[in-house]
């Protein structure tokens, strides 16, 4: 068991006297959504928000490292500006006032943008990302840049060129990746709510590790305009809260239509924070057998079935299916995603943006040189493989065979969304693995993938619910997944659980030691 370390507990200004718990309420204990509340209401100031995460940043994030760049005084300003528009009427938002994390793959105007590689060490962005500007226009308070696995290749946030982030509820365990210093912020109170990227399960994995909950949505709803790519037909931005509701409501503010993206969808309806209802009386959900088989934690697999019943409970008609060609998509996944990545990363050259190499004799050799010592041993490893998979003699073999198999994953879905409104799993095989051992073996950390690729590999949207803790103490998450553009499902059965499920999402405690257990 973890013993929780005593803080300093960041009390609301005012006059303010709710009870959690039997105390009076903590600033960093609200919700996105309930913070803003407050704030419009006048019970506490956007400033005082930022300020109080701030402070909670200085006594963890030493430990922490959730984030490669703070922007306080910038933070500052944006608060203080924010502040005086929501008092003037001009900003009416659920979010607005509210600090908020963005990842580090996320261009933010004039903010260092490094997605975690030496390769971008110096790069300051000219423009700022849709979904971020969908944001700002809503009233956030834009924080810093969270730490990630670098260009999203990682399943443990451990190959960033800036460190390793530690987990919030045990800091010598791993808070998931490619977004786990998104997950691991949230998780610390070291911001409200941050924004994310999925391209293989990099929200819903660290969500499950650090006990958040985070939204994949379908592929094309929230803009890729200004999100440094890694597999452009697989990567999707989306948000990471402390409970549902925030995820929903987030959702709602960052997804919108974009010309500058040609993967964007004009959809009609986006209200997401309209699925917020506690009712699956007669929704039909299914768990694939194939989930729940070898591979997988005791531990993990008995939450995810108690959290099954407490939906069955609540009249949801609940059973196990075959769901097939389960077996294929980490195969195809990383064929796919390597092949994409070597394309996309092929602009990393040294020439236009970003590290070149001090030392090198002609133009070959400063390519050469710049990209050996620009990036980390998981994206060259990648690249190769990309590139192997793409050559002359292998494109058919491998690459034209994986999207065929992702063709077939998404016919087996299809046949099951005709049969189920939702499909429900776990969303990791175990919880956080220790820090350092993933990395040993990158074929273990490739597997540790297999419930959660298949949505990118369809399109899918699928989100992570906090369902229990293992016997260490370590988080364990309930995936869900929907059809495409069913969203509101996904959402309606999520709310209904977090409801019924009989514990309440909390802030993790923080060790204070690295690598020892929380105290």
């Amino acid at each position: 068991m973890l013993l929780r370390k005593k803080t300093e507990r960041l009390w609301y200004p005012g006059q303010w006297s709710n009870q959690k718990g039997g105390r009076p309420v903590e600033l960093l204990d609200l919700t996105a959504v309930e913070l803003g509340k407050k704030i419009k209401a006048g019970e506490v100031t956007a400033p005082e928000a930022l300020e109080a995460v701030l402070k909670r940043m200085d006594q963890t994030e030493e430990t922490i490292h959730a984030y490669v760049t703070v922007d306080k005084e910038g933070a500052r300003k944006r608060a203080a500006l924010v502040q005086e528009k929501i008092e003037s009427g001009e900003l009416t938002g659920p979010l607005a006032g509210v600090p908020v994390a963005i990842k580090d793959n996320l261009c933010t105007k004039d903010l260092l943008t490094t997605c975690s590689s030496r390769i971008l060490e110096n790069f300051v962005p000219t423009y700022t990302a849709q979904a971020v500007e969908n944001l700002e226009k809503a009233g956030a308070v834009i924080i810093g840049k969270t730490n990630m696995d670098e260009f999203a290749m990682g399943s443990t946030t451990e190959t960033s060129a800036y460190g390793v982030t530690r987990n919030p509820w045990n800091t010598g365990h791993v808070p998931g990746g490619s977004s786990g210093g998104s997950c691991a912020a949230v998780a610390a109170g070291e911001c409200f709510y941050a924004l994310g990227s999925d391209t293989g399960g990099s929200i819903r994995q660290p969500s499950s590790f650090c006990g958040v909950t985070g939204i994949k949505p379908t592929y094309g709803t929230v803009s890729r305009y200004g999100l440094i790519a890694y597999g452009s037909s697989l990567d999707q931005i989306g948000p990471v809260g402390k409970d549902v509701t925030d995820c929903a409501a987030i959702l709602e503010v960052i997804s919108s239509y974009d010309l500058k993206d040609s993967t964007s969808l004009e959809r009609e309806d986006l209200a997401f924070t309209q699925a917020l209802v506690n009712d699956v009386k007669g929704m039909r959900i299914g768990i694939p057998r194939d989930y729940l088989g070898e591979g997988l934690d005791p531990e993990v697999k008995s939450a995810v079935l108690k959290a099954a019943e407490v939906l069955k409970e609540q009249g949801a008609i609940v059973e196990e299916f075959d769901l097939g060609m389960v077996q294929y998509a980490i195969p195809a996944y990383y064929t796919i995603a390597s092949a994409e990545a070597s394309s996309n990363l092929s602009r990393f050259d040294g020439i236009k943006y970003g590290y070149r190499a001090k030392e090198y004799e002609g133009l070959h050799q400063m390519y050469k040189r710049s990209r050996s010592e620009g990036f980390g041993p998981e994206v060259k490893r990648r690249i190769m493989l990309g590139s192997f998979v793409l050559s002359s003699g292998y494109y058919d073999a491998y690459y034209l065979k994986a999207l065929r198999t992702k063709a077939l994953i998404k016919k087996a879905f299809d046949e099951a969304f005709e049969k189920y409104d939702v499909i429900l799993g776990p969303a990791a095989p175990s919880t956080a693995p220790e820090l350092g051992k993933s990395l040993q073996d990158p074929l273990k950390m490739y597997l540790g993938d297999i419930y959660t690729i298949s949505a990118n590999l369809a399109g899918l949207p699928g989100m992570t619910v906090p369902c229990g803790f293992d016997s260490k103490g370590l988080p364990i998450g309930l995936q869900l997944l929907a059809d495409c553009f069913q969203e509101k499902k996904m959402i309606r059965a999520a709310y209904t659980y977090e409801q019924n499920r009989g514990f309440k999402g909390e802030m993790a405690p923080c060790a204070a030691e690295p690598g020892k257990a929380v105290e």
